[in-house]
């Protein structure tokens, strides 16, 4: 009992949720057995089930590893920066190509 006590500690770190509208996001900061922090975004939203008849609540989440939040915020912020301005960032279209071989479609999501 003592170990999953230790475990839970260790695992969820701090927790915050933020009701918007139909959607609630919770951003949870865990660690790993190695002490690494991590945080994860999870998106849950409520829906209705018209075969059950009844709700149930969708949910996906994100894992973000500490060696990625410097590009995570920046590509947040210039994000939100366009949506609230407009303005493309000076460095818009001049991204590294990606180093892996990964041939990926997010159309393809909705087929898993």
């Amino acid at each position: 009992m003592e170990d999953f006590d230790r475990q839970a500690r260790r695992e969820e770190l701090f927790s915050r949720s933020v009701r918007a509208g139909k959607r609630t996001y919770f951003f949870d900061v865990k660690s790993t057995r190695g002490e690494d922090q991590y945080l994860t975004i999870t998106e849950s939203k409520r829906r209705f089930d018209n075969e059950q008849g009844r709700f149930f609540y969708e949910k996906h989440k994100i894992f973000l590893y500490r060696e990625d939040f410097e590009k995570f915020m920046k590509g947040l912020s210039e994000s939100l920066d366009f949506i609230e301005t407009g303005k493309l960032p000076d460095d818009y279209g001049q991204e590294k190509e990606r180093s892996d071989d990964v041939n990926f479609n997010f159309e393809d999501l909705d087929k898993i």
